[in-house]
């Protein structure tokens, strides 16, 4: 497994390497691939508007993410996208979850995995989608605006307050996935959440889910995907804004350096090209 450091330093600033190029490149799909594709993304559409009216009659929040969770982990295993997850025994309770974002299937695979205290942290664009949207709400996902500083604003005191009352919540700091294997840039957010509510932060690295849902090809394929939770990061309590901002960035780098550690791909921070919306 690649270092963080030496992985960083030799993708940082450099054009992604054939070979990255081509595990991100999804291969092209047979009639046998194209019908599972179909049949599961009607697999998907069918849990989806089953959960719903459950979901409007289910008052108590922890038991409508559980609902969820049940949901998607079936899902997932109807679609034969086998889940392997490690190390969830060690979640402290609450923390900030950070996870590298790679495909659109991310999102639902940590909704199976993690336990029902988590909020999801998602870009205000999803709410917008007939049944995401409702469905998002209904498990208490916190929606941030990203491209509107005034109200990026509000939504991030939202969620500083979220954290300091004890809530568990889930980022993807990278904001996006990209064409090209690696890890992108890491907003700061999560991470100033953590350091001022005095939370640790714990990294957890997805495989597989670029493979079984590949950035820039809407088919999904069958296959294994793999959920590491990392060593948790711990935060120091300071009254200080100046040393929480500072904490903030050091929290950053950690939980990156974890990441690029365990799944030892390139460094993309100053090199991402094809960036696509997520």
């Amino acid at each position: 497994m690649a270092n963080a450091n030496s992985t960083g330093k030799s993708a940082r600033g450099a054009a992604p390497t054939a070979a990255s190029a081509a595990a991100a490149e999804p291969g092209r799909l047979g009639p046998l691939g194209l019908l599972y594709g179909a049949l599961t993304w009607l697999l998907f559409l069918l849990a989806a508007t089953l959960a719903l009216p459950v979901l409007l009659l289910t008052p108590k929040l922890s038991r409508r993410r559980a609902l969820v969770s049940t949901l998607a982990r079936l899902a997932l295993r109807l679609a034969r996208m086998r889940l392997e997850v490690h190390g969830l025994g060690q979640l402290p309770q609450p923390c900030i979850v950070v996870a590298n974002h790679s495909s659109y299937l991310d999102g639902v695979v940590l909704c199976a995995t993690l336990p029902p205290w988590f909020g999801f942290v998602i870009k205000r664009e999803m709410s917008a989608v007939p049944l995401a949207g409702t469905l998002l709400r209904h498990i208490g996902a916190e929606f941030v605006e990203r491209g509107h500083r005034l109200r990026g604003g509000r939504d991030a005191r939202r969620l500083l307050r979220s954290a300091a009352g004890g809530h568990s919540l889930v980022f993807f700091p990278e904001g996006t996935f990209s064409t090209s294997v690696g890890l992108l840039h890491f907003h700061i957010g999560a991470f100033a959440a953590a350091a001022r509510a005095n939370l640790p932060v714990v990294p957890i690295a997805i495989r597989g889910t670029r493979r079984c849902l590949p950035p820039g090809s809407p088919w999904p394929r069958p296959g294994a995907i793999r959920i590491d939770v990392l060593a948790a990061l711990p935060a120091t309590r300071s009254a200080r804004e100046q040393a929480q901002r500072e904490h903030a960035v050091l929290l950053r780098d950690a939980a990156r350096n974890a990441l690029l550690a365990a799944l030892g791909e390139p460094d993309l921070d100053d090199s991402a090209r094809d960036r696509c919306p997520s």
